[in-house]
């Protein structure tokens, strides 16, 4: 997994910007994985970001670790319908197994690609990395 992955899944809580016509719209989010090299995350079709995904693919994520570094995440959102990589993010964080299933219909993944993470402090330099 890369520095920057590494370092969104030790600040647990993270937060994802998607945009609603003009205005941003920003949630937190705690489920991640890693498959196949790349960073998934969870939601349902059911849910207003999922339409927002949907219609503007372009997010962003941003989230502080506890010694204060933070980290800001650009890319875009692509959607993968298999059921191998929704049963991966199931597996990776099980706490989802009571809400989800890989056959509900309403499960969706999605994972994020042509992007820049940038993480930040207020005494380094940033260290960015494209992916």
């Amino acid at each position: 997994m890369s520095n920057w992955m590494e370092f969104l899944r030790a600040c647990g809580t993270f937060y994802l910007t998607t945009a609603e016509g003009k205005q941003p719209r920003v949630r937190p989010f705690g489920a991640l994985d890693e498959f196949e090299g790349k960073l998934y995350l969870i939601t349902s079709n059911q849910k207003p970001v999922f339409a927002q995904l949907k219609e503007n693919p372009q997010v962003e994520i941003c989230a502080m670790s506890a010694d204060g570094k933070w980290i800001r995440v650009a890319a875009r959102a692509v959607v993968d319908p298999r059921r191998e990589a929704k049963e991966h993010m199931l597996e990776a964080n099980p706490s989802l197994k009571n809400m989800y299933s890989a056959d509900d219909g309403k499960m969706e993944v999605f994972y994020l690609a042509q992007g820049e993470a940038v993480i930040s402090s207020f005494t380094e330099a940033p260290v960015t990395q494209t992916f």
